[in-house]
């Protein structure tokens, strides 16, 4: 443990310092899936998928009423194109070409290198997918390879069951709840935090990187060995 001139105990010496990146890219590739940021080309894509295919209860735990308007959506769309905190990042389906889900960086800490994964929104088809696996892990990659952050946080309100079970199944951690952290729709919430850090990335890559080789799939698309086996 390092101490001061004072015999206090103090934080480890950080060699690198300097702020991270600002998230700005055009496209990440993968395999099954592409990221891109929301743009222009993606409304009719987002429209569908928002106003159409979407049910009433994926909704319950975001911010944000379901969209089933035309002007609504519009208002709504304008904002994930322009907004720079969240950073909204469509997925695009590599067969179809289809932007098929969309999630975001947000509470963007360049200085303190610390960035959140939030506002999640799967097309039904995208929903328990191996692609959706693929979008998370190239975000993760991202963050802690392309825009040098420590810390990737997930956050979700504490009765969010199947988002606290999608943290755990990636490879967060688990690191208490925040109680009465937020109003929204009129109700409280208790806030559950999760994170990974830098030094924790390179096991929890080649996790995911086992999971997602083709050859833990078996013809028919099924995986051989799930997530938690490796």
């Amino acid at each position: 443990m390092r101490v001061n001139e004072f015999n206090q105990p103090i934080g480890d010496y950080l060699e690198n310092d300097q702020p991270g990146a600002l998230p700005s890219f055009e496209s990440i590739v993968g395999a099954s899936v592409t990221l891109e940021k929301v743009a222009p080309k993606h409304h009719d894509d987002a429209y569908d998928m928002y106003v159409n295919q979407i049910d009433d209860a994926s909704f319950t735990y975001m911010f944000i009423e379901p969209i089933r308007d035309s002007a609504t959506f519009e208002s709504y769309f304008e904002m994930l194109v322009h907004s720079k905190d969240p950073y909204y990042v469509a997925i695009i389906d590599n067969d179809s070409q289809k932007m098929v889900g969309v999630f975001s960086f947000m509470r963007i800490d360049p200085k303190n290198r610390v960035i959140e994964m939030g506002g999640v929104l799967y097309s039904p088809e995208l929903r328990k997918s191996k692609k959706a696996t693929e979008a998370q892990y190239l975000m993760m990659q991202h963050v802690f390879e392309d825009l040098g952050y420590r810390r990737y946080e997930w956050k979700c309100d504490s009765l969010n069951e199947p988002s606290r079970n999608a943290a755990l199944r990636l490879g967060f951690t688990f690191e208490g709840t925040f109680r009465q952290a937020i109003i929204y729709k009129h109700r409280t919430r208790d806030t559950n935090w999760f994170s990974i850090i830098d030094g924790e990335w390179p096991a929890k890559k080649a996790r995911l990187a086992k999971w997602l080789d083709e050859g833990n799939f078996d013809a028919d698309g099924q995986q051989i060995q799930s997530l938690s086996a490796f």
